[in-house]
């Protein structure tokens, strides 16, 4: 079942982001990201999180959206509210994770029709949904194009 974020989810929201957040920091790059990825989860970071969760839910209820398994939160995917279409030009989908149990039964498929369902709700300069995928993650980078995303511009960074 797949149904909109509510403030008594947050705790299962949580354990999700954190799942997600980890496993970005393994296998996808030094030991040095890794450690990155660990350590900015702390309880400020939670805190700011949840925050920023409850702002674009504001919004629109479904920018985030659980699947819940039988006994625990399977899953989420989270839409920037629509406000925020122009920093990418497009509908963003900030994050998508499934529980590793729950992966290769249809959940992620579930999940991202849930995020073009809400994209196709947006008012967005273009009618694209875009996300960024680490180039490494090659995974993730074959369920996106089997589900028929394709490159559109890069994301690169540096340190402040």
């Amino acid at each position: 079942m797949i149904r909109p974020y509510r403030e008594g989810d947050a705790e299962d929201l949580w354990r999700l982001k954190r799942a997600f957040e980890l496993e970005l920091g393994t296998g996808t790059g030094d030991d040095g990201k890794a450690a990155a990825y660990r350590e900015k989860l702390d309880d400020a970071y939670r805190e700011r999180y949840l925050d920023w969760v409850d702002r674009c839910v504001s919004d629109d209820e479904r920018c985030v959206q659980i699947a819940h398994g039988e006994e625990t939160a399977a899953g989420y995917v989270f839409v920037l509210p629509d406000r925020l279409a122009h920093i990418w030009d497009a509908a963003v989908l900030n994050e998508i994770y499934v529980r590793e149990p729950h992966r290769g039964t249809g959940l992620a498929d579930d999940l991202l029709e849930a995020a073009l369902s809400v994209a196709r709700g947006q008012d967005l300069p273009l009618d694209r949904l875009v996300l960024d995928v680490d180039p490494d993650n090659e995974r993730a980078r074959g369920f996106y194009e089997r589900r028929g995303f394709e490159v559109w511009g890069e994301m690169v960074a540096r340190d402040l």
